[in-house]
């Protein structure tokens, strides 16, 4: 079963995880930020390294590794937060290092396979660039179970 290519093609932010590229939709993204002191929330999933305080608003900030089910990584001076909207609401993403924007255009995007009978929910899709296959994100769907439901980003 194929999704419609029609819509995935456009610039990305990409970024690394885990020695992997992954790309998300510059248009969801809101900033680039260096790693700054992080809040700790008691009783958040493991994922959610707390929030920050981003110009008097306060934004929950997950360790994407952990989401993702990889092992948590030191935090070096290439680690970024990405902030991104999802659903209109910020989240910071933390990930290894920023790569580049680029532009990949919809015949250069496929479907990822189907794995375990799942139905790659959050996947937009796998870009071909070059001899590289970037995973592009669908940020609203990756996110949308977790932060924005349990931790709202609020105005101070």
């Amino acid at each position: 079963m194929t999704t419609d290519v029609k819509g995935r093609g456009g610039k990305y932010l990409t970024f690394v995880l885990n020695e992997e590229q992954y790309g998300i939709e510059i248009l969801k993204v809101r900033e680039i930020l260096g790693v700054l002191p992080i809040t700790p929330m008691p009783q958040a999933p493991h994922f959610v390294k707390g929030v920050i305080n981003l110009r008097g608003k306060v934004i929950p900030v997950i360790d994407s590794r952990l989401k993702f089910g990889m092992m948590e990584k030191e935090v070096t001076p290439e680690t970024c937060i990405i902030v991104v909207d999802v659903n209109g609401a910020w989240m910071g993403m933390i990930v290894d290092t920023v790569k580049e924007v680029m532009d990949i255009r919809e015949d250069q995007i496929e479907d990822a396979p189907r794995m375990g009978g799942g139905d790659n929910n959050g996947i937009r899709g796998l870009g071909k660039v070059g001899n590289q296959v970037k995973i592009l994100l669908d940020i609203d769907k990756v996110m949308s179970d977790m932060v924005v439901t349990e931790m709202p980003s609020f105005d101070l």
